[in-house]
């Protein structure tokens, strides 16, 4: 996501940025260390090592060349962030092809669109795995993910998820990595936010029941508001995708009644927009917040100049001024006409795929068993999103966090820094 030039002002001051681009952005950054390898509090629980279930399946053996999957979203609504994500790891392979592969051999993507929907996630995982891939890198979607991830656990293959965040995904075994947040982070921070922050004291929650990632979000955030002393006074759900369609009045006339001085909105893009607008129309004044899942500048065609002002959590920026970012963005303008990425997946899924073929370079051999092995061994990787380490985590890297602004769109920015999180501030 894009935030206005003016805010690297902030940089002067010290403020210090990172995450990933819009659905995992924020002003200028720098690498973040982790504060520490296994972060604390009941937000961010320390992972008890061995705790997750292992494959038994022995997974595959590279061949001639390194398949890795690249699974997600290259059909559906959620097809802004699926291209970025494939795009990313396309960039990510073509530099260490470009070097001369990983001992001597070449790395190939074998590609599996989900069209958006979990069904059509297990099968364009099992399509993947078919083809003997050796790792699998994606997706941005939980409900995707999960169902990618138990193909994957039941022939002993790592994913390295993108950008979901669900905080129980990896849960699905010890074959699971991600390169972003959790929930269990994302909500809570939005919660303080809104309350410390932009004093809210009185909120509404709109849930899409339809999306594991709302559900977990609205929950992490529900609880962290309460606990900070905030009173919930409308918690209200919808199912997207359903005959219910695009109206909300229904949901919204009983969050009006409820005059809340903010409303979570913890779904994607695709619906907040119309959310948005509806909400105003019924009047509504409330704050609206949301997480990841509002990165794309789509949500302002949905939502026009009602969503102006929402805020919600995002991973990295493009006018991040770091080496990382800038030596990210010169590589990907040269591929794609001088363009940034539209969407956070982009730097996210070169992450991802950045992180395996680094745990393939480190692993004993090259296949699957070893790269699990290598992948929970990670330390101090330095992404353009920001460090990850996996090791000792179960998974889950600690991660930065910033709140953006949703800004009218200024040629390819369209959001404003707000405020930065560390995992120990939140707990």
């Amino acid at each position: 996501m894009k935030i206005g030039v003016s805010n690297l002002k902030l940089i002067a001051l010290g403020v210090v940025i990172s995450g990933v681009l819009v659905a995992c952005d924020g002003g200028g950054a720098t690498n973040n260390s982790p504060s520490s390898t296994n972060t604390e509090g009941g937000n961010n629980p320390t992972p008890t090592a061995g705790a997750r279930k292992a494959p038994t399946a022995e997974g595959f053996k590279a061949g001639d060349t390194i398949k890795i999957g690249v699974v997600t979203s290259v059909s559906g609504e959620n097809k802004p962030w699926g291209t970025d994500q494939l795009d990313g790891c396309k960039l990510a392979v073509d530099e260490i092809n470009a070097a001369g592969g990983i001992n001597g051999k070449k790395v190939e993507i074998v590609e599996g669109d989900t069209a958006s929907k979990p069904d059509q996630a297990k099968l364009a995982a099992e399509k993947v795995l078919g083809s003997e891939v050796v790792g699998i890198v994606g997706e941005v979607s939980s409900g995707n993910t999960i169902q990618i991830a138990k193909s994957a656990f039941d022939k002993g293959v790592p994913v390295v998820a993108v950008g979901a965040t669900k905080t129980t995904l990896t849960d699905e075994g010890s074959h699971v990595f991600r390169v972003c947040y959790t929930d269990a982070f994302q909500g809570p921070a939005m919660a303080k936010f809104a309350f410390d922050k932009k004093n809210l004291k009185k909120v509404a929650i709109l849930t899409d029941n339809a999306l594991p990632y709302s559900q977990g979000l609205s929950d992490s955030f529900r609880d962290e508001f309460k606990k900070l002393g905030g009173e919930v006074v409308s918690d209200e759900k919808y199912e997207s995708g359903s005959k219910q369609g695009t109206d909300y009045q229904g949901v919204l006339t009983n969050i009006a009644k409820a005059n809340p001085d903010g409303l979570f909105l913890s779904g994607y893009f695709t619906e907040v927009g119309p959310i948005a607008k509806q909400a105003r129309a019924a009047g509504i004044k409330a704050v609206f917040l949301g997480g990841d899942g509002w990165d794309s500048d789509t949500i302002l065609t949905g939502g026009g100049d009602a969503i102006i002002g929402g805020y919600f959590a995002n991973h990295y920026n493009n006018l991040d001024p770091s080496e990382e970012v800038q030596s990210f963005l010169k590589k990907w303008r040269a591929k794609h006409n001088g363009q940034d990425p539209s969407t956070t997946m982009g730097a996210l899924g070169y992450d991802a795929m950045a992180l395996t073929i680094d745990a393939l370079k480190r692993a004993k051999s090259l296949d699957s068993k070893s790269l699990i092995a290598a992948l929970e061994d990670t330390t101090g990787f330095k992404g353009v999103s920001g460090e990850i380490t996996l090791k000792g985590n179960n998974g889950n890297p600690p991660k930065k966090l910033i709140v953006v602004e949703v800004t009218k769109k200024n040629g390819n920015n369209w959001q404003k820094y707000a405020i930065s999180y560390t995992p120990d501030q939140i707990k």
